[in-house]
């Protein structure tokens, strides 16, 4: 028996080692080691699967471009590997020697220092950036959460050798996020395409980063033989699995107060969510009544079905589900909407039939909080068939999710209380893509096919794995960056073309303004008339849009304006004739130059100057043949080329061209509506008796202020003045979609059912 006096070799989680003492340090030079040898290990593994990957995708790649990419990739990790490696394994071990100090260091800033990649704002950065940061951000939250357990033993561990630094999974030397910092650090010695990147990211994710349960456990076995935190336990309570939790320091029992403080810091970080679903849980059971209220069965009482019993019953109607759609493809979405809705509405007596069948007798219940998920998630499902946001067949679709769904309620809990619960992303990620979807715009099936595999191999695929929705989450959004990308393109011409008619058309208006301002009062003679609004209009219109208004250009055309009319006054004195005899040749080397602009022939210019001579000799007085001088006033055929089409409406000399008059509207909640647009809501319009299409606003013009739509492939659908947008809105004709996700708006309107339904039965009380 050991003398009470003996210093023990059990160190507590109230006791400190100093780093640099001869035991803190030996204990720091073993987790190096124990570091950089697994992580050798896993990285040359890694890298023996890179030149695989990238020569099957680029066996698989849809054009030549892309397949050089991957084969560049493939020649540039070949040459850059052991750089890479070096670099990865010295930002690891330096990370470990300099923690303690940078973390003691007055000037350092641990609360920046612990920023896991994709924390910090992502403000102007580039696409390729973004693409990166955000493959980090979900690789270190995914392993977080999976390794929550031995990340929880190893922070604390760690806490005691570093002197008593706090370290959490944010923090952590040798955690996911700072060992994917390395990494990503590592790879700028990579000058690869950025497709090659995020497949090597992809790899380290798979073949490092899964393993790092292993380099876990090695540490935690080598500081308990140490005698560091033997008696720890790794039980965490549920609610605490959550990122970026700290460590609480305290003497006596020193783990139940990390525990509780653990516990008390993620109720703390509950967001609105989870007051919602407490609100949700109070009016359930104010719903039920007193508990004493039900009924027991004929014989006794039944003992309720456990959690696992559910599952298992649950994944008997859910493999009847994956059957029957197998056997009948479509049958699911040919159903009516009264169909579908006694069909989720029916899925507890079902349960309850499954239950009876495995146990031999039917239960008269479960347990209140299964009743409470079951209740709630049918609900959700009869949201979605009641959701005007999305379009029937998707409804339909979508529906089918809803054993699925009651059996991830049922595993995790947190499915309602969590926005970012992998399950709840992957059904609003779903009612995203299906928002936009319609006929018209899916010829192809792209989108239809994409969404009905997701919810067939939910059916099919899903036992107890909360991890496949992730998985599906990951393929659907990447199909819809696919399908964005392709969008995006159509979008912009359509947007570029639209801005372009929308310039020309500014133009034509400013041309045939500044033309009928000058005209003013004057009586032009045919053939001149015929020359200002046709031909040299068109030229002040070609002027305008490459030259601009300000240009030297623009306003020597504008000058011509002025000469050529004021060439079409009387000739009475000599002066006169002066002056029309000194503006006649800046007159015909304007004309030949404009006309020319303007796709005009040299035989319509010779032929349209013959003319005008014609007219200015008569103007100073010369013989001119009677017939000619008839011609010209009259001018029934102007010698100016069809294809020279007239700016200015010649019948409307005195209307504004520039007014474009619309119905007078009143102020109105349509109109308010329609003014709080932006780029990217979706509208859906009604475009026959029983036909409709749904479109995006793409863009807005800051010319003419309208509104111009598209569909999910890019293509016009159409462009209204605010106005009438307005007017399709009051009349019916169109209709503003929501843009909030899917499962708020179906929380808060089960919410106010409930609440309705409470406030009824008080009333009757």
């Amino acid at each position: 028996m050991k003398d009470a006096s003996e210093p023990s070799n059990i160190v507590s989680l109230s006791q400190r080692l100093d780093p640099s003492s001869e035991r803190g340090g030996a204990l720091l030079h073993n987790v190096r080691d124990i570091a950089g040898k697994r992580l050798q290990l896993l990285i040359n593994g890694m890298f023996e699967h890179v030149d695989d990957a990238l020569f099957d995708l680029a066996e698989k790649a849809e054009n030549n471009a892309a397949q050089m990419h991957y084969f560049d990739g493939m020649r540039e990790v070949r040459k850059r590997r052991p750089s890479v490696e070096r670099t990865f394994l010295a930002q690891v071990a330096r990370e470990l020697a300099d923690f303690a100090t940078s973390y003691r260091s007055p000037s350092s800033n641990p609360v920046a220092a612990s920023l896991p990649i994709g924390s910090v704002e992502l403000s102007l950065v580039a696409d390729n950036e973004l693409e990166e940061s955000l493959a980090i951000t979900s690789m270190i939250g995914k392993n977080e959460t999976r390794l929550t357990r031995e990340l929880f033993a190893v922070n604390q561990r760690l806490s005691v050798i570093y002197g008593g630094i706090k370290i959490d999974d944010t923090n952590n030397p040798i955690g996911p996020a700072a060992l994917a910092q390395a990494f990503r650090h590592a790879m700028r010695e990579l000058a690869a395409d950025m497709r090659v990147k995020l497949i090597i990211y992809k790899l380290f994710d798979r073949y490092v980063m899964a393993s790092l349960d292993e380099l876990y456990q090695e540490v935690n076995n080598e500081l308990v033989r140490a005698g560091v935190l033997p008696q720890l336990r790794h039980e965490l309570p549920r609610n605490a699995a959550q990122r970026g939790t700290g460590t609480a320091a305290a003497s006596g029992n020193a783990v139940d107060a990390v525990q509780a403080n653990e516990t008390a810091e993620s109720f703390l970080a509950e967001d609105s969510s989870a007051e919602l679903l407490q609100t949700l849980r109070t009016l359930f059971s104010a719903r039920r009544g007193p508990i004493d209220s039900r009924a027991a069965p004929l014989g006794g009482p039944v003992q309720v079905p456990t959690a696992n019993e559910l599952l298992g019953a649950l994944s008997v109607l859910q493999s009847q589900a994956a059957s029957g759609v197998a056997v009948s493809s479509g049958v699911a979405t040919t159903l009516g909407s009264t169909e579908l809705a006694l069909e989720v509405q029916q899925l507890k007596e079902q349960l309850l039939v499954q239950l009876g069948s495995l146990r031999g007798e039917k239960p008269g219940h479960v347990a209140t909080m299964d009743e409470d998920t079951i209740d709630l998630v049918g609900m959700l499902f009869e949201f979605i068939l009641e959701d005007r946001n999305l379009p029937t067949e998707m409804q339909a679709m979508l529906a089918r999710l809803q054993i699925p769904y009651l059996k991830a309620a049922i595993i995790d809990r947190k499915l309602f209380a969590h926005r970012q619960h992998p399950a709840r992303r992957l059904l609003d990620g779903l009612a995203d893509a299906a928002k936009g979807w319609s006929a018209e715009s899916d010829r192809d099936h792209r989108l239809h096919d994409k969404i009905k595999s997701v919810v067939d191999r939910l059916l099919q695929d899903f036992d107890d794995d909360i991890g496949i929705f992730d998985r599906l989450n990951l393929e659907l959004q990447e199909f819809q960056d696919t399908s964005r990308r392709r969008a995006d393109l159509a979008e912009q011409r359509v947007a570029e073309s639209t801005r372009g008619r929308e310039k020309l058309e500014q133009a034509r208006r400013r041309a045939a303004r500044e033309i009928l301002t000058r005209i003013g009062d004057h009586t032009l003679p045919p053939l001149v008339h015929g020359v200002l609004t046709r031909a040299w209009a068109n030229y002040l219109v070609l002027t305008l849009l490459r030259q601009g208004e300000d240009s030297n250009e623009f306003r020597e055309a504008l000058r011509f304006v002025n000469e050529f009319i004021a060439s079409t006054r009387p000739v009475r004195e000599a002066d006169d004739r002066r002056v029309l005899r000194q503006m006649l040749p800046g007159i015909e080397r304007a004309l030949r130059r404009g006309l020319a602009n303007v796709a005009f022939q040299e035989s319509d210019i010779e032929r349209l100057l013959a003319q005008l001579h014609t007219y200015y000799r008569h103007q100073l007085g010369e013989a001119v043949p009677e017939a000619e001088v008839r011609a010209i006033e009259e001018a029934t055929t102007l010698p100016i080329p069809e294809s020279i089409q007239p700016v200015v409406d010649t019948t409307s000399l005195d209307a504004d061209p520039e007014i474009d008059a619309e119905e007078p509207f009143e102020e109105s909640p349509e109109l308010a509506s329609v003014r709080e647009l932006k780029p990217g809501s979706w509208l859906e319009f009604n475009t026959g008796e029983d036909t409709s299409e749904r479109a995006k606003l793409s863009w807005i013009s800051p010319m003419s202020g309208r509104y111009l739509f598209v569909n999910r492939r890019g293509l016009k659908v159409g462009d209204y003045s605010p106005y009438e947008l307005a007017t399709a809105i009051s009349g019916g004709m169109a209709r503003i979609l929501d843009s909030s996700a899917l499962f708020d708006r179906a929380l808060d309107a089960i919410v106010g059912r409930l609440s309705q339904t409470a406030a009824a039965s008080a009333t009757r009380e």
